[in-house]
């Protein structure tokens, strides 16, 4: 943001389509808002990159590269983590809204690509913050509930 003088006061808007978040939403289903938010941040970074090094014709070397990489590996990371959290609780269908076709134009100009990547950058920043309050949740709430092993054990 700083290198391209985005304004920090700019609203980025939201380029990932969940169902609202609700209190009266169970862990579980915060868990599959969380997983779908975040496979639609992997699907925009992986369209971001590609339109990068179609636009960019591979200038973009070095540190910007590998921090990319970085946070597409972590970002995979997470990914895979939810969906395994999902299939633990059990969840029958793991279904991921698609993303609103307004976004996926391709931008038009370098100045509009660099914007694009950077929401999207906003996006995985968001998503990752909420995945630790998500997460955090999930283990509060299984250290309250006693698991099956303890209850026999007590009736013994």
């Amino acid at each position: 943001r700083k290198k391209e003088n985005f304004p920090p006061d700019v609203s980025v808007g939201r380029l990932v389509s969940v169902p609202p978040p609700s209190s009266q939403l169970d862990t579980r289903d915060k868990l599959w808002r969380l997983h779908s938010a975040l496979e639609q941040c992997h699907s925009l970074l992986e369209r971001a990159i590609a339109k990068e090094e179609e636009e960019l014709c591979g200038e973009e070397k070095g540190e910007y590269e590998n921090r990319r990489k970085t946070v597409k590996d972590r970002l995979l990371f997470l990914l895979n983590h939810t969906r395994e959290l999902l299939r633990a609780a059990d969840s029958s269908s793991i279904f991921t809204p698609s993303l609103d076709g307004s976004e996926l134009d391709d931008p038009a100009t370098l100045f509009q690509l660099k914007w694009w990547v950077y929401r999207i950058f906003m996006e995985v920043k968001y998503w990752s913050q909420t995945a630790i309050t998500v997460l955090q949740e999930l283990q509060s709430d299984t250290a309250k509930t006693p698991s099956k092993l303890s209850k026999r054990s007590a009736r013994r």
